[in-house]
């Protein structure tokens, strides 16, 4: 994978502070982790590392998208709007996995009517918005 694989460290009086590990698919940066020394504080840091260097180093790449990763509102404005995102788990107790279905059932719609509102009330124009909308189900 060592192509595939990039890291972006910080470092302070010649020390490593921080860094964000980035995996690199097809047309795709996937930002993955993200860790910092817990005295460390710089403003900004996180962005810096995990959002615009990932973005420049995408753009040296000449690939076409980077993908911030789930969770997280403090990306919109950074301009990455939400995208629907899946993962796969078993769970071997048929109780705790019907608990689980029934509770993904219900947040499934919530997060797809959240993806909308906040598609809708995105920084970017609508022609723009077409290539990255959510994909309904």
């Amino acid at each position: 994978m060592g192509d595939k694989v990039m890291l972006i460290v910080a470092e302070h009086d010649d020390k490593l502070v921080a860094g964000a590990l980035n995996l690199i698919g097809g047309d795709t940066l996937f930002g993955r982790l993200w860790g910092c020394l817990p005295e460390v504080y710089f403003p900004n840091l996180h962005f810096e590392a995990c959002y615009y260097q990932a973005i420049e180093a995408a753009i040296e790449l000449s690939l076409s998208k980077v993908e911030a990763g789930a969770q997280g509102e403090h990306k919109i404005q950074r301009g990455y709007l939400p995208v629907t995102t899946y993962s796969c788990h078993y769970f071997s107790d048929p109780g705790f996995a019907a608990a689980i279905g029934n509770f993904l059932a219900r947040e499934t719609a919530q997060v797809k009517h959240v993806i909308k509102v906040l598609h809708d009330s995105g920084p970017y124009k609508e022609d723009i918005l077409k290539e990255f909308a959510p994909q309904q189900d």
